[in-house]
């Protein structure tokens, strides 16, 4: 079960976040996580938005560049030690991390993690093995 998740690439220059958010909040669209990598010259900012689509159409429209791209969204209990059992498993099999991020979950003591792996379908068939809830699109749009 794979997630999407928008990659939009900003110049880095003030007001280029800020404008992407307004952007967004004025068509309605709502931000689930999101994740912002910089260099001197630009950053991406990856999202989990409740309507990729649409989100992709407005920000086009306002000239920005954007990719959608598959990570692995899981549940695991926000506690000390709940990162480690989630990646344990997955070392012992060799599947390598490229980058994540997380958020917790507004009514439960969970966090959801959202990785992007080298090898997302044996990272889902490890993590199925170890009992890892992995989250659908719509179980991430209505948390």
């Amino acid at each position: 079960m794979k997630v999407e998740q928008l990659s939009v690439f900003l110049e880095n220059k003030a007001g280029r976040l800020a404008e992407v958010a307004k952007i967004l909040g004025d068509n309605g669209i709502n931000i689930r996580a999101l994740s912002l990598a910089d260099t001197t010259d630009f950053g991406i900012l990856r999202l989990i938005v409740n309507d990729n689509e649409k989100a992709k159409e407005v920000l086009k429209d306002e000239r920005f560049t954007v990719k959608i791209t598959e990570v692995i969204a899981v549940e695991v209990d926000d506690r000390p030690g709940g990162l480690a059992s989630i990646l344990l498993p997955l070392s012992e099999e060799g599947i390598n991390v490229e980058y994540m991020y997380a958020f917790v979950e507004k009514s439960k003591n969970k966090a959801v993690l959202v990785f992007k792996f080298d090898d997302l379908d044996k990272a889902i068939e490890v993590l199925r093995k170890n009992n890892v809830k992995i989250l659908t699109n719509e179980e991430i749009k209505q948390l």
